[in-house]
């Protein structure tokens, strides 16, 4: 594959996916991108021009989407609207972008044959106890219970039925909590170190006992390389990277890093649905495709990701006067 078409490349995870393909590999790369307020052009500002060239389009437009995919040699698909609290308040682009956006993105495939990686969410299996041992696997079944996640689960069979009724070369991965550089200020990690940074005391959902896993974007931008070129056709993996933490302490550990007390946080009604404990296990990455995470500890990555939101405000600052007055409406 020489030309890879990665829709939502100007997104956080994508666009660290792109910058991760430049670094790493010869590859040519289309980015596809709506340019929601999710999506942002300096995202992928600095990269070489003769190796990346940005389309601004939706994966809705047929027309479009058939161009872009006879061009390419490959399909990385990230676009999606991903944010709970949105889904929460008006479910219809989710519906429109995970649902109809991929059915597009896969008829494109189906007609050209085109190798398809599908990029999901953990979220899709609903949640776990906080005292249950178990994590999700590739077999866990599927039990979404907010907008965002029942649309990319049905984004998830999507992919699996046309590669069982039409063979597109499809496979799919289901990932935990990412974090890193270029995530937008909305999300939860961004959101607390940016609120230090502007000298607001962070805000924490509850009690802060829900549990994520999380993993750096850089750790699953090699992981979906690794499948993109090893892993097996039509077959799903789980990207982890062990990194189970409850959002207190996740709170309290940015504090921590930014030289403040670990108490210096304010809680705020839970939100509606909130899931209780995301888990993934990635043995069958790990042992089948030999992939190991770089940031095995997580307190290495929030400080470099801290590092990173402190000296690039100016390409999160626009978004965070109006990301803190959404949040005040709803009392966040």
């Amino acid at each position: 594959m020489k030309r890879l078409l990665v829709t939502g490349g100007a997104g956080f995870i994508g666009s660290n996916f792109v910058r991760h393909l430049v670094g790493h590999t010869d590859h040519r790369i289309l980015v596809l991108d709506k340019f929601t307020y999710a999506g942002n052009l300096a995202s992928l500002a600095g990269l070489p021009a003769k190796r990346v060239e940005v389309v601004h389009g939706d994966i809705t437009d047929a027309q479009l989407v058939d161009r872009l995919v006879n061009e390419a040699d490959g399909i990385v698909h990230f676009a999606a609207e991903s944010h709970n609290d949105n889904s929460l308040q008006d479910p219809l682009p989710f519906v429109r972008t995970n649902l109809l956006g991929t059915y597009t993105l896969l008829e494109a495939a189906r007609k050209y044959d085109t190798r398809f990686h599908h990029i999901s969410t953990d979220e899709v299996y609903g949640d776990l106890d906080l005292d249950d041992p178990g994590r999700f696997t590739e077999t866990t079944p599927y039990n979404p219970s907010s907008p965002y996640s029942s649309t990319k689960a049905g984004s998830d069979l999507l992919v699996r039925a046309w590669v069982r009724s039409f063979d597109v070369p499809a496979t799919i991965s289901n990932c935990s909590n990412n974090y890193g550089p270029y995530q937008h200020v909305e999300k939860f990690i961004p959101r607390q170190i940016t609120n230090i940074l502007r000298g607001i005391r962070p805000k924490l959902y509850g009690r802060g006992n829900n549990v994520r896993d999380w993993i750096h974007t850089d750790d699953h931008s090699s992981a979906v390389l690794a499948i993109l070129t090893e892993g097996q056709i039509g077959e799903t993996y789980m990207i982890g990277a062990d990194g189970e933490h409850d959002n207190r302490t996740v709170v309290e550990l940015i504090l921590e890093l930014m030289g403040l007390p670990p108490d210096a946080y304010d809680n705020v009604p839970d939100r509606a649905g909130h899931d209780l404990r995301y888990a993934v296990n990635p043995t069958k990455l790990r042992e089948e495709l030999g992939w190991r995470p770089h940031y095995c500890d997580f307190a290495q990555g929030l400080r470099a990701t801290i590092d990173w939101y402190r000296t690039h405000e100016d390409w999160w600052a626009p978004a965070k006067d109006a990301t803190e007055a959404f949040y005040a409406r709803l009392g966040q």
